[in-house]
């Protein structure tokens, strides 16, 4: 059964995790689960501490060329009936400067207790959510 707009907003918002899906200018995709915190139509993360190869992360690079990302969260169960999934579709900007990251950070800080002990760094990704849809078995 199709979700309507506010029920995948509702649905993708309570999500703890999601899959943020980049592609590069010449369409390469590249998917990776992130953390997040939704304010209305925008879903904001942050780059953080936890260990990374490098600091040059193909999903900023991504966006730095091709700024249309997915990002997608969903509930799996062995009961097929309790089944659905919840996608944004929008456009992402990277916020690198203390003064527009400060808010955002704190919403994540507010969500995510790890967040407030060793908040992230930086940059924050902010998508302008311009679809929400989803799917529910019931």
């Amino acid at each position: 059964m199709r979700l309507s707009g506010p029920e995948a907003r509702h649905r993708l918002a309570s999500s703890r995790v999601a899959r943020l899906a980049t592609a590069s200018a010449d369409g390469q995709p590249h998917i990776v689960a992130i953390t997040f915190v939704a304010d209305g139509d925008v879903i904001y993360t942050a780059v953080d501490h936890k260990p990374k190869t490098t600091a040059n992360l193909r999903r900023l690079r991504n966006i730095a060329e091709n700024p249309k990302v997915s990002l997608l969260a969903d509930h799996y169960s062995d009961d097929w009936t309790t089944l659905w999934w919840a996608r944004a579709d929008g456009r992402a900007a990277i916020l690198a400067g203390p003064d527009e990251m400060g808010a955002p950070l704190a919403l994540l800080a507010a969500r995510y207790p790890q967040y407030q002990a060793d908040p992230p760094g930086g940059p924050v990704v902010a998508i302008t959510v311009t679809s929400w849809t989803g799917w529910s078995y019931t």
